[in-house]
């Protein structure tokens, strides 16, 4: 029996619903991804789980005593204590939370404590934000829970943490529903993908690199239905605007069935729009962006940057990487010329015109509309000499016309990450400095802006614990030791990892080289077909004629526009049987090639 299972369940608060009779369940063991464009409902279906609340239509059906923790986005801001208390905590509604069970509660606490590498009399107010979603984590992992449902636990985390946590989990071994924008957490932990798109659910038994290209093949399958549904409907309208034929009884049926197809083309919701970004270089910067010789900076008695010496030129795209409380914002504004180093000298070059994403989003005014936050007085801007309507660029960020005039304080975190880039980017910029600039933001829009970055002719700065976006993005990377020390490498971060796994000491033992001789070997000649691989030879070309029959009626089907109106599982199983099909023919292919070779 599943631990969860969800039937026909529906919630929504105004407008379209969040979820639409949504269908699925979770089994013991499983580590489930739950991905979804911002406001698709993650967070809502996951507290749903947590019985936090109940849906508004359907049924959530739970094993008997099942038990679930949930971590959730933000840590709470009114939390103080000792962590071992924190921890003591999750046990409240537990087995042996009364004094009677005193000994078993404080021997599951110190087992936690041990088990996450944390210090039990610490002040959970002094930690660090890594520290402190450390320490959630083990408040809902002492009570030992069935289902431990996690909403974005990469956010505010370093690498090293992130790394600690992907470890954990795999070594936890309990069933796992979690939320993230992380790709390479995703493609770690992942053994199926359940998605939320536009109240729906699509249930994917795949890792992630397998969802990306069986989504890929869906949505281009139901861009094809749509298209031909609308070419239906708009022949149907053609026909009724003839008017007098359409009205003769014969043709009723038709009348009727062109009323069911305008009923359900007002019900299809489209898929969302993308976010359209684009970044103002009204004028390059001198080819010199930025020189630093022998920079130190220290607080107290703690050293953050120590003889730091770099040229940063035009086009550099350079990644900043460390530790939290490393240093790499002071570094960033020691570079912007915002703090002035204790010892050494930095030296901008000409015509930089400066854009600074700051990860609190201080520059963000809390008692101003989104409207105002962006336009701040105007009603237009200018970017690249092309003057635009401030609620039209607005829209590119998908911020609609009743939205725009909300307070900020309404705002998701994701909204607020793309109401700063649009905020910033609607700015001139030849220098831009990105400090983690992808907290919050869906995939989607995260992948925008890395296509974006991409294509910027101008120079960036951008510090990042998204290993994906490092690695997809600069062209090499400065390594804040948290000792002072910055190191840099050429390249992304799982380039600095493969230059460190190739340093002397791990790296491995070279295998023997061929000599001349045995290179300069002739081949030997293809030897003769075995009975039996004669006869599989000759069945090739019907198995291969089979399968492209079978790819051929099966693309047919999902073309028909009733095709998406089925069940989510027999969605699946149709487009991972296409995906079998390209595989088996590639196979098929190539084993004729070995054979007839």
């Amino acid at each position: 029996m599943a631990l969860i299972s969800l039937q026909e369940v529906s919630i929504g608060f105004g407008g379209h619903p969040l979820l639409e009779g949504v269908s699925f369940q979770i089994e013991r063991g499983e580590r489930v991804g739950l991905l979804g464009r911002n406001g698709m409902g993650k967070s809502t279906l996951l507290k749903m789980l947590n019985d936090d609340f109940m849906p508004h239509d359907g049924v959530i059906a739970r094993q008997q005593n099942v038990r679930t923790a949930y971590l959730p986005q933000e840590v709470p801001q009114d939390l103080t204590g000792r962590v071992q208390d924190i921890i003591a905590s999750g046990l409240i509604d537990s087995d042996f939370a009364d004094d009677e069970h005193h000994w078993k509660r404080d021997n599951q606490v110190q087992k936690t404590i041990s088990l996450m590498e944390l210090d039990g009399d610490a002040r959970f107010e002094t930690l660090s934000a890594g520290m402190k979603r450390r320490i959630i984590l083990a408040r809902g992992l002492v009570c030992n829970p069935d289902l431990l449902l996690l909403d974005e636990p990469t956010n505010h985390l370093d690498i090293q943490a992130i790394d600690w946590l992907e470890d954990f989990l795999k070594r936890w071994g309990g069933t796992l529903l979690f939320v993230t924008h992380d790709r390479v957490f995703l493609q770690k932990l992942t053994t199926r993908i359940i998605e939320l798109d536009r109240g729906k659910v699509y249930d994917w038994a795949c890792d992630y690199p397998t969802f990306l290209e069986r989504k890929e093949a869906m949505l281009e399958s139901e861009q094809i239905s749509n298209a031909l549904f609308d070419k239906k409907l708009a022949q149907e309208e053609q026909w009724i605007r003839k008017g007098i034929e359409a009205r003769r009884t014969r043709n009723e049926g038709r009348v009727l069935a062109l009323k069911k197809l305008r009923q359900q083309r007002s019900e299809r919701r489209e898929l969302l729009g993308k976010v359209k970004m684009q970044i103002g270089t009204e004028k390059r910067s001198g080819r010199l962006v930025i020189e630093t010789e022998n920079i130190s900076y220290a607080y107290a008695e703690k050293t953050i940057i120590r003889n730091f010496t770099t040229t940063i030129q035009r086009g550099d795209k350079i990644g900043i990487v460390g530790a939290n409380g490393s240093g790499k914002t002071t570094l960033l504004k020691l570079l912007m010329g915002q703090l002035q180093p204790q010892t050494g000298e930095v030296r901008h070059g000409t015509n930089l015109e400066i854009v600074y994403f700051d990860q609190l989003r201080t520059q963000l005014d809390e008692s101003k509309s989104v409207l105002d936050n962006v336009g701040q007085g105007r009603d237009t801007v200018t970017i690249n000499g092309r003057t635009r309507n401030l609620m039209g660029y607005l829209e590119d960020f998908l911020f609609t016309r009743d939205r725009v005039r909300a307070p900020i304080t309404a705002l998701s975190g994701g909204e607020r990450n793309r109401l700063l880039l649009a905020r910033l980017f609607a700015m001139p910029a030849n220098l831009l400095i990105l400090d983690e600039p992808t907290n919050d933001l869906d995939i989607e829009t995260l992948e925008i802006l890395e296509d974006l970055l991409l294509d910027y002719e101008g120079t960036l700065l951008l510090v990042s614990h998204d290993r994906a976006f490092l690695n997809n993005i600069v062209t090499s990377t400065l390594i804040l030791d948290g000792s002072g020390d910055v190191k840099e490498f050429i390249g992304g971060y799982e380039d600095w990892q493969k230059q460190l796994d190739a340093s002397p000491a791990s790296r491995p033992t070279p295998k023997p080289v061929q000599s001349a001789q045995a290179e300069s070997k002739p081949e030997v000649k293809s030897r003769k077909l075995s009975y039996n691989e004669k006869r599989e030879l000759e069945e090739l070309p019907k198995r291969i004629e089979a399968l492209e029959e079978e790819q051929r009626q099966l693309t047919l089907k999902m073309e028909a526009p009733s095709f998406y109106q089925q069940e989510g599982a027999i969605i699946t199983q149709a487009v991972e049987r296409l995906e079998q099909i390209h595989k088996e023919l590639a196979q098929t292919y190539e084993r004729w090639g070995e054979l007839d070779g």
